[in-house]
């Protein structure tokens, strides 16, 4: 099969239950013998501007001898002999005779959606086998990618069965609620929920009575859609078995007098709460109701307010003294507290968090995770009026943290940092973020404790050195470790890390280092699966031989090459040599990245999979070279599992446009957005999948329908 930028034609086989794709075909003349004359074979073009002996300058392309020769025009081939009209050939038994239907049903009830649905495409048998399961699937989960509600009501069949319900509600509206609220569900978890109204929340407190985990992202950020608080009201009084919640919106659409009290209504088995944002004036309304209940309890009988509360994660305007005194009197149980903020004007001294307020966290020492973040989002501020002294005094009553995350803490000292460290013996996971006086002095002695971390994170901390990180290196169990935008940081810090038995994510934006650090992590031992180097100008194309010399190969997933102005075209091609199975692939704006880089991955084979099988997400953002004719690389067969593509939207409005719609299921960033979402990981292992052919589950979805050719003219 020849490469082509518009891909072969290929027709779909009705047992497939996709319905067939009829072409006319031209007869072929034939000669007196009856055979057909020789063909001209199909030309190897890799584009219509590039010669044709750059794949063997790739030296991607599988050679077989055979097809080679069964594509020779002189090369004559006697036709098989016709079987014996005594001996028929037996034809295969159904599967249904070779294979029970019970066996069958029970295997497919063991597969997950994306599994069961790829097996529906392979014939009439199964098909009819998977759309029984369907309805008796336990959990249906599909977040890789957004299905209209026409192809989603086929999939969700009425199913007593079902518990645990996942989507992309991306495509979907309010006509869709009835397919998402069912009375079954005890788990449901909707990400891109902006086409969606507040509606959902009525319609899931009146059907969904045993719900007990609830995640929904985004909900009604369309312009002209509206979330009432009545909807809120309605979902806390229908749910009554909730034990999760996590509305990931803005709380300030639910402003009203009764806010506070319309919680007492909440599930008494609540135990994590999650809100996206929600206003200062609300919260402290919603924690006094509480603290209200809790001393009226002795003489009157009144509700109770979250008494099996654990974890709670907020977004406010500022975070105050005011603020964590009253959560640490009103929910007294907490485990897990997550508070961030972003102010947009400098806090004022009774806005702001001191060491006052550091002094009240935790009063009944029951806290194993604390996390005060200030974001810099619309201002460049932080906690100056906390020092030393308040992370002392938090610490002495925090002796039983497993996680501790500090972000914004500039007038905080190693004495503080060493003071946690010291002080938390069960610290498995510490971040800090612009710890801008933060040094090595921190981890000067860590080998004298007996910490066992396993996610360190310390981004933006410029005065951290090799020296440092190689004191870091001596806690073996480190799995993911953050080092992103510390500048000081150089070739030694990496050396010592490469001999890591568990790392597995690094990441090292915007540090010092140079191909030799690379060569350190090809020949190390470290079993990294995600790397960034995002940032990293010193790199060179000679970093990438490098780095896959050694076992890395076999691990990496992940890998971020972004803002490295002297990686090429040549770079990439030896990344595609290394047929290294990557799944996420981020090079954005990088000048000399161009259409040749492009054709290298998509003539990469792994494992004798299709072109360009293994990547599921290719961030090309402003890269200098990439010209209109890239999108035509980016059409099927090419690229089939490919799922985030990153791209400059203004590089050819119409081809982009034609190439959104070939390829519906493909989400495309035109404007710079990062792609890929951490959530995702969180919830889903989709991105793992090692299955080569996701594109028959796309001609499954869209029901067998060919590309229109009236897109291929345009484009052309």
């Amino acid at each position: 099969m020849g490469l082509s930028p518009h891909g072969p034609r290929r027709n779909h086989p009705d047992a497939a239950g996709v319905g067939p794709v009829i072409r006319s075909e031209r007869k072929l003349p034939r000669s007196n013998n009856g055979s057909l004359p020789p063909q001209k074979p199909p030309s190897l073009s890799l584009s219509p501007h590039r010669p044709r002996h750059l794949a063997s300058r790739l030296n991607l392309l599988p050679t077989n001898t055979t097809q080679q020769s069964a594509c020779n025009p002189t090369t004559t081939m006697s036709p098989p002999p016709p079987p014996d009209p005594i001996e028929p050939c037996p034809t295969p038994p159904a599967m249904d005779a070779a294979l029970p239907a019970a066996v069958v049903a029970t295997i497919l009830s063991r597969l997950d959606v994306r599994s069961l649905l790829l097996a529906a495409a392979a014939c009439r048998g199964l098909r009819t086998c998977a759309s029984h399961a369907l309805a008796f699937l336990p959990s249906f989960h599909l977040l890789e990618v957004a299905l209209t509600r026409d192809l989603l009501r086929p999939l969700l069949p009425p199913n007593p069965s079902l518990r645990s319900l996942r989507l992309d509600c991306a495509r979907l509206e309010d006509d869709a609620i009835g397919c998402l609220a069912r009375s079954s569900l005890h788990e449901l978890l909707l990400l891109n929920c902006e086409n969606i109204s507040g509606r959902l929340l009525c319609e899931l407190g009146a059907t969904c009575r045993d719900l007990r985990v609830l995640s929904l992202n985004s909900l009604g950020e369309r312009r002209g859609l509206v979330v009432n608080f009545s909807d809120l009201q309605e979902l806390l009084n229908g749910c009554s078995q909730l034990e999760s919640l996590r509305l990931a919106l803005d709380f300030s659409t639910f402003d009203d007098p009764n806010f506070g009290r319309v919680w007492a209504s909440a599930s008494g088995r609540l135990s994590s709460l999650e809100i996206g944002y929600i206003p200062m004036t609300m919260l402290l309304e919603l924690l006094a109701a509480v603290v209200e209940a809790q001393q009226c309890m002795d003489y009157v009988k009144t509700p109770v307010f979250f008494p099996s509360l654990q974890k709670l994660c907020l977004t406010v305007d500022f975070i105050t003294d005011h603020l964590i005194g009253s959560i640490s009197v009103a929910l007294p149980s907490l485990t897990h507290l997550d508070l961030q903020d972003a102010p947009i004007i400098e806090p004022t001294s009774s806005s702001d968090l001191t060491n006052a307020g550091l002094q009240q966290i935790n009063p009944h020492g029951k806290l194993k995770h604390i996390s005060l973040m200030r974001s810099q989002e619309f201002l460049v501020t932080s906690f100056r009026r906390v020092n030393d002294l308040g992370i002392l005094l938090m610490a002495d009553k925090c002796s039983n943290l497993e996680s501790v995350c500090l972000g914004g803490f500039s007038r905080v000292t190693d004495t503080g940092f060493r003071a946690i460290i010291h002080s938390c013996s069960g610290l498995h996971k510490l971040r800090v973020s612009h710890g801008s006086h933060l040094t090595d002095l921190v981890f000067h002695d860590i080998i004298a404790t007996s910490l066992c971390l396993t996610h360190v994170s310390l981004r933006w901390c410029k005065l951290l050195t090799d020296v440092g990180i190689e004191r870091l290196s001596f806690n073996k169990d480190l799995n993911v470790l953050d080092l992103r935008d510390c500048r000081s940081l150089g070739d030694e810090a990496v050396r010592a890390l490469s001999c890591l038995p568990k790392l597995q994510t690094l990441s090292l934006d915007g540090t010092d280092i140079s191909d030799e650090a690379l060569k350190y992590l090809g020949l190390g031992t470290c079993p990294l699966t995600s790397l960034s180097l995002r940032g990293c100008r010193k790199l060179t194309n000679d970093c990438i031989p490098l780095l896959f010399a050694g076992s890395v190969k076999q691990s990496l997933q992940v890998l971020d090459i972004s803002r490295i102005p002297s990686v090429t075209d040549d770079g990439i091609m030896l990344l595609a040599r290394s047929r290294t199975p990557l799944i996420e692939l981020r090079m954005r704006e990088n000048p000399k990245i161009g259409d040749a880089a492009v054709m290298a991955l998509v003539s990469m084979q792994v494992d004798g999979g299709t072109y360009g099988s293994s990547l599921q997400l290719l961030d090309l953002y402003d890269c200098g070279g990439i010209t209109p004719l890239a999108t035509r690389w980016f059409k099927k067969p090419y690229f089939p599992r490919l799922r985030w593509l990153g791209i400059t939207g203004s590089l050819n409005r119409v081809m982009v446009d034609a190439l959104a719609r070939s390829r519906p299921f493909l989400h495309m960033a035109c404007r710079g957005e990062e792609l890929g979402t951490m959530l995702w990981d969180t919830y889903s292992d989709w991105y793992r999948h090692n299955d080569d052919d996701l594109d028959e589950l796309e001609q499954w979805l869209l029901d067998g329908e060919p590309v229109s050719d009236d897109d291929t003219i345009m484009e052309e």
